[in-house]
Formats: structure tokens, C-alpha cells, sequence
């Protein structure tokens, strides 16, 4: 996927200054995971035994969630019923960190509910228990509704209507919001369930997923060109600036009022569950376009999203760190994520991987200049173990061991270098002359060294075989040495 138009960096701190009005149907999300073990003797069903449960804010308010972790303010307007769910609901809104709840509480109606029972070991959800009034919000509650949500829209940024059809976004509810918001110039998204789209006149954008497309437009909506053709008219309906169709594994397309239709592949990935995919992507568009983004870019950036939350577990919420990952090349975020100044840096990340079972490995050098025969050591010693750490010698170090013309490139150029390749794993700068300390510190089940070491001359080697691990020689490559390379590039001969 080509990397977005606008800088990410520069385009997350444009998010974070910025204020979302999110607007919809809020529910309480459960989710009991455990293993199916027989078959229940009262009837032919799976039993689930349960060994853990988790509790979200679902619905809109899952969109809310999303908002907050990727680094832009929520204000949210919804409807809960005066219930033990609706208690619980606004106290994890009040303590949630960049959500700002009105929540309007309509004592007829229970709050949403959803319990969803799943198989923990192969992510499956085997049965789902609502409770809820799926009906239109009562004359009293949506009088209520739109005296919360309009002094709400001047200081929001952008607006977002997340329709689960429970009942708050009535056609009144719609209507008052979206010719608020267009009397002051603010965007409107509407993630929406009615077929009828003409209650969204004005909106923006309109986010439906295929499914509801091909309803709304009564469309097979197969194909990105298919989606485009059936557009026209909707939009024209609708009286929207663009519809963007959202196509799980197989993407999203998005067309504009003017100009050309848009196609993103989904990225690659294992999907664990798609509860809250959507809000996720409603959520990316809306900060996206908030900060000034363009339709590739909010489009590229709902797509990057929709990959993480797919990836974990329950009705989930992204982070901005989480999205960079996903979203930027591999080597752009290598040195920020595998380079440690201190070895003190190390211990919560060999906690995590001897947690996993996994082995770690350990060589070192200066790495001056990186020529093939440094790759070849490097790359048998990852093939060796599970994780492959790289000690570096500091500068003060390697003047102390090369002269003082050395090293050539300073240690931060060098650290990036080594992230940058994929068999390393974890970069390490230490000060002393030797790696001693740092072998210690990490106790490596694999230390590595290339050929032109003995056992006995590779420093630490007793630290690792009294510990249990091995050590391993690695026949270099001949005709490659930095110091000649330095040479040849200074003009010298030696």
C-alpha cells in the first residue's frame, strides 16, 4: 500500500488539537471467553466453559473509544436507560481520558446490551444475548437529544452520527444535527442503517458497509467499478460530498461527488474479530478529515486502522502508536523501536520474550561501515535464535579501540543501520570496551561471533555456557574488513 500523501508525524499532531462530536447508539459490550468443552446433556448446544470475561464501551461509544486513543477530544451524546448498565456506562465514560459524555437517560427503555460468549481458542463467537428497545427515541427524549447536541457542534472540529438503529438517531435527531453543523461549516460523517438515505441529506460523507450499499442502492455492489456506477444517484440523493464503501478482506472504495473514485486494498492480516471494525474506521476518517486530510489520505488511514482492530480481540480501540506501525514502512520505524542507549532499556523487552518461550541471541561489534560480511554474521546468528539482540560499541568506545580517527559514522547512524535490517530484533549501545556487562545483563542462550574467533577468545562465553546456552562461530566472508574499507575510502594503502 503507498504511504499516505501527508506526513504522518505532522498529521498526528494536527489530530491531537482537534475535536470530534460523536453522536449514536451507545451499548455495553461483553465478552465471556472459554473453551467449548461437551455437549450440554439438556440440549444439542456447545457448553462453553468460561475462563475470563471483558467489558467495553460498544456501539457509538466504541467509536468515542476510538477517537480518544488516536490522540483527537471526544465530546459523545447518546442514550442510556436507568439501569445497572447505564450506571456503568457513564462511570467508564467519566474516567476515560479524552471522552467528554452527555448522556441523556431515558428511564423507559434499558440500556444496550450485548453478550457475546466466544471460544477462546479459536475466536469464535458461539452465541450473542441482546438487551435492548430497538425503537425511535420518544418525542420528550428527542427534544432532550437535540438540546444536548446542538450548543455541542460550534466547538467541535467535525461531527459523526453512528447509527446502530437503537433509537437516538432519529430522523429529527438527524436533521436538527446535520443543518447545525452546515449552518456553521462543519463536516458531517454518518456511519448509517436506514436505507433510506435521504433522512442524511447534506451529510458529508456517508461510511455504509457493502452489505448496506447494495441495499440502500439495490446494487450487487461486487466489484469497485459496481460501486461507483450505483453511486451516482445516491449521492445525488443524499446530497453528500462523497460515500465511502466499506468491503472487509477486500477493501474499501471510496467515491466522490467530484473527482476520481478511490480504491484501497485491506492490508494483510490475521483477523482475530471484527466487532468494532467499523467504528474504528469511522473514527480514523473522522480525525483524519478533522486535521485536514485529504480523501486518499483519511482513506489510507481508516484502511491502516481497520487492520489493527481486526487483529485483536473484543470490541477494540487503536492507538496513534498502533496506527504508525501499522501504516509506515517497516524501516522508518525501525531505530525508534529496536534501538536501546541504555542497556537498563532491556529488561522489560527480554521479560516479554523469555515470557513467550522465545530464545535469545546476542553478537556485538562496531559495525562501522556495514559490508556483506557483516550481513552474513548477522543473518546466521538471527537463524540461530528466535530474537537476535546487537550490541554496539558507543563512540568513546570505538576510538578507544580503532583510534581517534574512528568511528566514521557516529553511533545513532550506526544503531539505525542495524535496526533497518530484519534479521536484528534490538540494538544496544554500551560504553566499555567489551560487551561483558551487557552479555551478563542478558544472559543469552546464543552468543554469536564470526569464524575468525576461537570458542575460548569470544568474550562472555562462560557467563552463557555455565547458563545452559551454546556458542556459535560463523565462518565470515573473506575480502570484506571496514578498516580496509576506511582505507580505500581515504585513499590510503596498507
Amino acid at each position: 500500500m503507498p504511504t499516505p500523501l501527508l506526513d504522518f508525524d505532522a498529521l498526528a499532531q494536527a489530530i491531537s488539537g482537534r475535536t470530534v462530536l460523536c453522536i449514536g447508539d451507545i451499548m455495553l459490550d461483553e465478552f465471556v471467553y472459554g473453551e467449548v468443552s461437551r455437549i450440554s446433556p439438556e440440549a444439542p448446544t456447545p457448553v462453553i466453559v468460561a475462563q475470563r470475561s471483558e467489558i467495553h464501551i460498544g456501539g457509538a461509544g466504541n467509536v468515542a473509544r476510538n477517537i480518544a486513543s488516536l490522540g483527537a477530544r471526544c465530546v459523545f451524546v447518546g442514550l442510556v436507560g436507568e439501569d445497572d448498565a447505564g450506571a456503568r456506562l457513564k462511570a467508564t465514560l467519566a474516567d476515560h481520558a479524552g471522552i467528554e459524555s452527555a448522556l441523556v437517560c431515558d428511564p423507559s427503555r434499558p440500556t444496550t446490551r450485548k453478550v457475546r460468549f466466544v471460544s477462546e481458542h479459536f475466536s469464535t463467537h458461539m452465541l450473542r444475548a441482546d438487551w435492548e428497545q430497538a425503537q425511535p427515541a420518544s418525542d420528550e427524549i428527542e427534544t432532550k437529544l437535540i438540546e444536548a447536541i446542538v450548543p455541542q457542534i460550534a466547538r467541535a472540529d467535525i461531527v459523526l452520527l453512528s447509527d446502530y438503529a437503537k433509537g437516538v438517531l432519529t430522523a429529527r435527531v438527524i436533521r436538527h444535527t446535520i443543518d447545525a453543523a452546515r449552518k456553521l461549516g462543519k463536516p458531517v460523517i454518518v456511519d448509517p442503517k436506514s436505507l433510506n438515505w435521504a433522512i442524511y441529506r447534506g451529510a458529508t460523507l456517508l461510511t455504509p458497509n457493502r452489505k448496506e450499499f447494495a441495499e440502500a442502492t439495490r446494487s450487487r455492489a461486487d466489484t469497485p467499478q459496481s460501486i461507483v456506477d450505483a453511486s451516482e444517484d445516491v449521492m445525488r440523493l443524499a446530497d453528500c460530498e462523497a460515500i465511502l464503501v466499506t468491503q472487509g478482506e477486500h477493501g474499501m472504495t471510496l467515491v466522490p461527488r467530484k473527482g476520481e473514485a478511490v480504491h484501497v486494498p485491506a492490508f494483510p492480516v490475521k483477523v482475530r474479530d471484527v466487532s468494532g471494525a467499523g467504528d474504528t474506521v469511522a473514527a480514523a476518517l473522522a480525525v483524519s478529515i478533522a486535521a485536514g486530510a485529504d480523501w486518499d489520505t483519511a482513506l489510507r488511514m481508516a484502511s491502516a486502522a481497520a487492520a489493527v482492530a481486526v487483529g485483536k480481540q473484543g470490541t477494540a480501540s487503536v492507538s496513534a502508536a498502533e496506527l504508525r506501525r501499522r501504516i509506515l514502512p517497516h524501516a522508518t520505524l525501525a531505530a525508534e523501536e529496536k534501538v536501546v542507549s541504555a542497556p537498563e532499556g532491556l529488561d522489560a523487552q527480554l521479560a516479554e520474550w523469555r515470557g513467550e518461550g522465545l530464545r535469545v541471541g546476542f553478537t556485538n561489534g562496531c559495525f562501522d561501515i556495514l559490508h556483506p560480511g557483516h550481513v552474513k554474521v548477522l543473518t546466521a546468528a538471527r537463524a540461530a535464535c528466535d530474537r537476535l539482540i546487537v550490541g554496539l560499541n558507543s563512540d568513546a568506545s570505538v576510538r578507544r579501540l580503532k583510534g581517534a580517527d574512528r568511528p566514521v559514522q557516529d553511533e545513532r547512524a550506526r544503531a539505525e543501520v542495524l535496526a533497518a535490517l530484519e534479521a536484528v530484533d534490538l540494538v544496544v549501545i554500551f560504553e566499555q570496551d567489551t560487551p561483558i556487562d551487557l552479555i551478563t545483563r542478558i544472559t543469552p542462550s546464543v552468543l554469536v561471533k564470526g569464524g575468525d574467533y576461537t570458542r575460548e577468545q569470544v568474550v562472555g562465553h562462560e557467563v552463557v555456557e555455565a547458563a545452559g546456552g551454546t556458542v556459535v562461530l560463523i565462518d565470515i566472508l573473506k575480502g570484506f574488513s571496514t578498516t580496509a574499507l576506511v582505507h580505500r575510502a581515504r585513499g590510503e594503502t596498507k
